[in-house]
C-alpha cells in the first residue's frame, strides 16, 4: 500500500506520466462513437478463402486505428453461406442496431430511437470501376437500408506509396532511392494497369504521377480492360527511351482475374510486381473514407516523404 507522500513499502510506484504541453502534444487517441454506424466493406470480385484474408486484414487495420469501431465485410458475390452479401451484412447491422434499442428500453434506460444511416459502405477500389461501382450501389437500394456510400480509394499519396512498396518488394524498384540502394532489375519506366475505362486510367494517372516523383522514372497508365492498351503503352514508354520496363497493378486484387495481369505483362514484355493487397494503407484509407462520411476525421491519412 502506498501514501500519498510515496510507497509504504519503500517500492518505487508508477506515477501518470504528465501530458505533453505545446503544439507537439500527442493528440488524444480517437474512437468510434457510441452507436455509430457500422463500415461495411463492399468487397467485389470471386469470393475465396484468399479474398476473405485479404478483406478481414483490411478491416483488422481499420479497426486497430479506431478503437470502437464495427467493421463488417460484405461481397458483391457472396453466397450468404460462408461470404455474406452485402445486401445481407446491411439487413443484419440495421437488425442488430434495432435489438439494441429495444433492450436498452426494455430494461429501462432513457435513449433516443435510432437515426441516421445503419451503415457506411466503402468500396474495396483503388480507382473508379462504373460497373463495379453500379452493383454496389444496386445492392445497397436493394437492401432498403439506410446506408452512406463512400467514393473509392484512390488518388492518393499512400496508394503511391504501396504502388513503390510493391515494386521493390518485387526486386523492379530501388527501395530507397536517398540511400542509393541499387537494384540490378530496377525499371526505368512504369506501366500502371487499371481496370474501369477512361476515368479509371484518368485516376490512376494522378497516383501515377506522385509514383513518378518518389521512382524518378516515367509512369504511365493504362487500361488492363482494353484490348491493346497494355502493349501501346509500353511501346511508347519504349520510345521515349525506357529500356526496363514494369508493370504495377493499380488494383487491390479481387475485382480482376490474376490471369488477365500475367497476360497483360507477356504482352507488354515486362515484369510484373503483386496487386497492392492488404497493405496498411488500403485499411487506414478505407477508415478515412468512413470517417470523412462521419464528420469525425480530424484529418485525412498523410502518404510518406518522396525518398
Amino acid at each position: 500500500m502506498s501514501s500519498p507522500t510515496g510507497p509504504a513499502s519503500g517500492l518505487p510506484v508508477r506515477m501518470p506520466r504528465p501530458r505533453q504541453p505545446g503544439r507537439h502534444r500527442r493528440p488524444e487517441p480517437l474512437a468510434a462513437p457510441e452507436g455509430a454506424p457500422a463500415l461495411v466493406l463492399a468487397v467485389p470480385g470471386t469470393s475465396s478463402a484468399a479474398t476473405r484474408s485479404l478483406a478481414e486484414e483490411v478491416v483488422s487495420i481499420a479497426r486497430s486505428e479506431l478503437p470502437g469501431l464495427d467493421a463488417r465485410i460484405g461481397y458483391l458475390d457472396g453466397d450468404d453461406a460462408e461470404f455474406p452479401t452485402l445486401q445481407s451484412v446491411l439487413t443484419r447491422a440495421a437488425e442488430e442496431r434495432t435489438a439494441r434499442y429495444e433492450q436498452a428500453r426494455a430494461a429501462g434506460a432513457e435513449v433516443t430511437e435510432p437515426d441516421g444511416p445503419v451503415a457506411v459502405v466503402v468500396p474495396l477500389l483503388a480507382g473508379p470501376d462504373n460497373a463495379l461501382l453500379r452493383r454496389v450501389r444496386q445492392a445497397v437500394m436493394e437492401s432498403r437500408i439506410a446506408a452512406d456510400l463512400t467514393d473509392v480509394l484512390g488518388p492518393h499519396p499512400l496508394l503511391a506509396e504501396a504502388l513503390h512498396v510493391r515494386l521493390s518488394e518485387a526486386g523492379l524498384a530501388r527501395a530507397d532511392r536517398a540511400r542509393l540502394f541499387t537494384v540490378a532489375t530496377a525499371a526505368d519506366g512504369i506501366i500502371l494497369a487499371s481496370v474501369g475505362g477512361e476515368e479509371a486510367v484518368q485516376a490512376a494517372g494522378i497516383t501515377g504521377m506522385l509514383l513518378a516523383a518518389r521512382l524518378a522514372v516515367p509512369v504511365m497508365a493504362a487500361a488492363l480492360d482494353e484490348e491493346g492498351a497494355i502493349a501501346a503503352t509500353a511501346e511508347q514508354l519504349r520510345g521515349s527511351g525506357s529500356q526496363q520496363l514494369a508493370l504495377a497493378p493499380y488494383l487491390i486484387g479481387p475485382e480482376i482475374d490474376a490471369g488477365l495481369l500475367d497476360a497483360a505483362a507477356k504482352e507488354a514484355g515486362c515484369s510484373a510486381a503483386e496487386a497492392l493487397g492488404p497493405y496498411p494503407a488500403i485499411g487506414k484509407l478505407a477508415l478515412a473514407k468512413y470517417t470523412t462520411a462521419l464528420g469525425i476525421a480530424p484529418q485525412q491519412p498523410q502518404g510518406a516523404p518522396v525518398r
